[in-house]
């Protein structure tokens, strides 16, 4: 007769639950085990270290380490699907390994980014870890919330709510103008705070950043719409559309 009674544990052996815990494979090691193979990296697999990190927003990292490769990632993905990690491990291999990712793996990993619910945790991350650096918005020329005031009662029927506006600490070439929903603010490049630069052009930059409030980033496939052909019909609404336009070419052409 066998005795299937379970034998006592001998001083020093692990308890098998404890084992079971400890050694489940991580989620995220495992999607990029799966993947590697599958892109012929293997075997053996890679040597991965992967580590979630409490970013500001959903920012993800690789890099070759030695012969080890480094993975940090977003501790907001932590709960995401198995099919999710391996989209994005796909993403990530495929960077450091100068190939193509799928567009399965690509609309995989958008779908997930671009659910509300994500977007939502997303957000309250960044409002809670990250600061918003932004000067008041009293500068030596313009001031940008009487500006806005003033394109919210012409143009929107005061119905905007009003965002944090302020100036930017920097004089900033590559970003004139930046809406960021996550803290709800309007930043304008203090670049633009001069009796040299006309006053219809900071309007202008105003009014666009406000068409980002009433029109939010869409998502069709893989796509991401920052300006719906909505926006772009609204925008040119402005009054000195064609000038404003005019005047941030010629100041480009200035700064080059």
């Amino acid at each position: 007769m066998i005795d299937e009674r379970p034998l006592p544990l001998a001083l020093g052996d692990p308890d098998p639950k404890e084992s079971a815990r400890t050694f489940d494979p991580d989620p995220a090691m495992a999607a990029f085990a799966r993947v590697s193979l599958r892109m012929g990296l293997g075997p053996p697999v890679p040597d991965f270290r992967i580590e979630y990190r409490p970013y500001t927003g959903l920012r993800n990292m690789i890099r070759f380490a030695g012969r080890q490769i480094q993975v940090r990632l977003s501790d907001l993905l932590q709960d995401a699907p198995p099919i999710v990690l391996e989209a994005l491990a796909e993403i990530l291999l495929a960077k450091i390994f100068y190939e193509r990712p799928s567009r399965e793996a690509r609309e995989c990993y958008l779908a997930y980014v671009f659910k509300d619910s994500s977007r939502r945790r997303i957000e309250e991350a960044r409002r809670q870890r990250g600061h918003k650096r932004q000067g008041p918005a009293q500068g030596r020329c313009f001031n940008l919330q009487e500006i806005f005031q003033d394109l919210n009662r012409r143009f929107f029927h005061g119905e905007l709510s009003p965002p944090r506006m302020g100036w930017s600490p920097k004089r900033s070439r590559t970003s004139l103008g930046h809406y960021d929903p996550a803290h709800h603010s309007i930043t304008i490049s203090r670049l633009l705070d001069s009796l040299q630069v006309p006053r219809c052009v900071v309007e202008y930059l105003v009014f666009h950043e406000m068409l980002h409030i009433k029109y939010p980033t869409e998502r069709r496939g893989p796509r991401r719409i920052v300006h719906s052909r909505n926006f772009r019909a609204e925008e040119k609404r402005f009054p000195q559309y064609e000038q404003a336009r005019l005047g941030l070419k010629l100041m480009s052409a200035r700064l080059d």
